[in-house]
């Protein structure tokens, strides 16, 4: 019989009394036991019942807490490991542990999590966050990131996956932490750490598919996955066909777990155009239901990263969509590097980089929400227009993007010091959510590549791929580039991509930046506001444009951006460009103050010149004197400097 008391439906669980209960999913199997492989109950066996649907369910007394055990299908051998293991010490191969969760002293009983409004992302990969990759001492930097402005750790997937590094989106034990970053109390302390910072936690989960090396899920079913679907990376999840009822409860539990588990205020799900199912109660409907079920009442984040761009994951379930609280903004990423870098090559051949797409995007969202699409030769997104500007994530770097390149370099390398520091202003005072990747705030030095830990045969496969995937850029696909690529499978394109925690001191003027912005963004009430159809903008120059926040009485900001040279404005017909009646614009902040390493300035005084490759923020002041007839926009712009520091 199925425990009463359980948390989950299926897994290994601590019960009250004695013993521990198990219950898994095997539909095919005759019969099921539990072999008790290492530590407390070493050497036991224990019978499981069927139960209705396939299940198998029963309590073994000789289990304990941290006993290793595995399941033997029809009285057979190979031992499989738990398919809900909480804990997998050994990696996907070895036995599963049971854990108690219970033991665990959580501080943060007033913790309410977070709205998606006013927050600030940071992704982050604990296996090269810092040298010794693990939960105790990314936890250590944890107060930094709190002082530099973030707010929200997106955690990149760490299901546990065979090997000594990857990136995690391999994973094939989805309630196991993997053990590479230590256990599951540690990743329990991390979270409580950041809680106690004022720091949410959402985790990278995929449910597309699973890796390809300790997957045992078909062990137990063959109905865990479909060929009625195609994913890019493996099979897929079979989330609508015969027997799925099952498999969804699994993924649904999964979601819930780690919420309730480890306390997380929410998920970010990976590559969802290709979780696939025609359900009447999409998956990704059921998996919001149940995040937001298992917080208690604490408020939580869903964000999705979808490249067809697809609307309904943001509409309401009423409005026919799937609940999904904020999608990844790819667009506004392809034109900010074409606009950084001037090359247009591979996805980023249908973006111009023009101060037009650039407003576009904080404006609308998506670019592309119905038209045509050059580069994959088919139209591409759905409308957004009535989307708040906070459901769209907004990033120049992320694990994905700086990866896809030859060598890994992050955008500093690939671009001006100025340039970069004008594009960031955008990004981090814009109404969309933004989201750092780890050392960007630093202009880290480490490249952040690609790396996957395999045996030898298929990491000739990764290899193989990993190059074939990069040529469709086809600087990548020169012979003479060929060597430069990175051996996933070698320890040292792992050792590279960790982070070198001392650039935080070293590099002072791009971190200083970035802690300026956050603190513009936060403390100031127009830019906090991030108001539905609160910025306008226009096009001042080939490389320059104005964005206009507009905020309450009269309270509006400018945000010039010149990605050129230096703009002359002693004549601007523009609207957006005139102060309130009464008013005149005063300097707030300067990309080009020199504590960003910036070259001083710009002294706004007639003829007004905005500098180039800089970004400037004007706001209102009282006009101490009536403009002349003869005034110009020059005058209008003149004022004091209050330089944000």
């Amino acid at each position: 019989m199925k425990s009463l008391s359980r948390r989950m439906p299926i897994g290994a669980e601590m019960t009250s009394d004695e013993g521990v209960d198990f219950r898994v999913w095997a539909p095919e199997a005759s019969s099921v036991e539990v072999v008790l492989d290492a530590g407390p109950g070493e050497g036991c066996v224990g019978k499981l019942d069927p139960e209705e649907g396939g299940y198998f369910a029963g309590r073994i007394l000789e289990a304990q807490v941290d006993s290793r055990y595995r399941f033997r299908l029809n009285g057979r051998e190979p031992l499989y490991p738990d398919p809900a293991a909480r804990f997998q010490p050994e990696g996907p191969h070895g036995p599963s542990q049971v854990v108690d969760s219970s033991r665990v002293v959580w501080t943060d009983a007033n913790w309410s999590g977070v709205p998606l409004e006013g927050q600030v992302i940071y992704e982050i990969h604990i296996g090269t966050f810092t040298g010794p990759g693990t939960w105790a001492a990314a936890a250590s930097e944890l107060p930094g990131l709190a002082r530099l402005g973030v707010t929200v750790l997106e955690v990149m997937p760490i299901a546990d996956f065979p090997g000594r590094f990857g990136w995690g989106y391999d994973g094939v034990c989805f309630f196991a932490p993997t053990r590479l970053y230590g256990g599951p109390d540690d990743f329990c302390r991390f979270v409580d750490r950041a809680h106690a910072l004022g720091l949410a936690v959402i985790l990278d989960v995929v449910y597309n598919h699973a890796g390809p090396d300790g997957n045992h899920l078909e062990a137990f079913s063959r109905h865990y996955f479909t060929d009625r679907y195609q994913t890019d990376w493996g099979k897929a999840i079979n989330f609508d066909g015969p027997q799925s009822g099952p498999v969804r409860e699994f993924f649904v539990s999964n979601a819930g777990y780690w919420i309730d588990e480890f306390h997380l205020d929410g998920l970010r799900l990976d590559a969802t155009q290709s979780i696939f199912d025609s359900s009447p109660d999409h998956i990704l409907t059921a998996v919001c239901r149940r995040v937001r079920e298992a917080a208690r009442g604490r408020s939580t984040i869903v964000v999705a990263e979808n490249e067809p761009q697809d609307a309904r994951l943001l509409r309401s379930t009423a409005a026919g969509g799937y609940g999904i609280d904020a999608v990844w903004n790819d667009d506004f990423h392809h034109s900010a590097m074409v606009a950084l870098t001037s090359r247009r090559e591979a996805y980023y051949s249908d973006h111009q980089g023009t101060p037009q797409e650039l407003i576009s995007a904080v404006k609308w969202g998506y670019l592309f929400q119905g038209q045509r699409y050059r580069w994959q030769g088919k139209d591409r997104g759905t409308p957004t227009l009535d989307v708040a500007p906070a459901r769209f994530v907004l990033f120049i770097q992320n694990h994905d993007q700086v990866a896809n390149s030859l060598r890994g370099q992050r955008v500093h390398e690939l671009t001006s010091a100025a340039r970069l520091r004008a594009l960031t202003a955008l990004m981090l005072l814009a109404p969309g959510t933004p989201m750092l990747f780890q050392g960007q705030e630093f202009c880290a030095s480490s490249p952040f590549l690609y790396f996957a830990d395999h045996g030898e045969a298929l990491a000739n496969s990764v290899r193989r791929g990993r190059a074939e995937f990069l040529r469709q850029f086809p600087s990548v696909a020169s012979p003479e580039a060929g060597p430069c690529l990175a051996d996933p499978a070698a320890p040292s394109t792992f050792e590279r991509s960790k982070l070198d925690g001392g650039e935080r001191e070293r590099h002072r003027e791009p971190w200083a930046l970035h802690h300026d912005l956050l603190a513009l963004r936060r403390e100031d009430p127009t830019f906090r506001g991030q108001r539905p159809r609160g910025v306008d903008g226009a096009v001042l120059g080939p490389e320059t444009f104005v964005l206009r926040f507009f905020g309450e009485d009269d309270n509006d900001r400018l945000l010039l951006v010149n990605l050129g040279r230096d703009l002359e404005l002693t004549s601007a017909p523009e609207p957006l460009l005139a102060p309130p009646a009464g008013q005149r614009w005063s300097l707030l902040w300067s990309s080009e103050n020199p504590r960003y390493g910036g070259g001083g300035g710009p002294l706004l005084k007639a003829p007004w010149v905005l500098p180039g490759e800089a970004a400037i923020v004007l706001r209102p002041e009282e006009a101490a004197r009536p403009e002349s007839d003869t005034a110009s926009v020059a005058g209008a712009l003149h004022g004091a400097c209050a330089i944000w520091w």
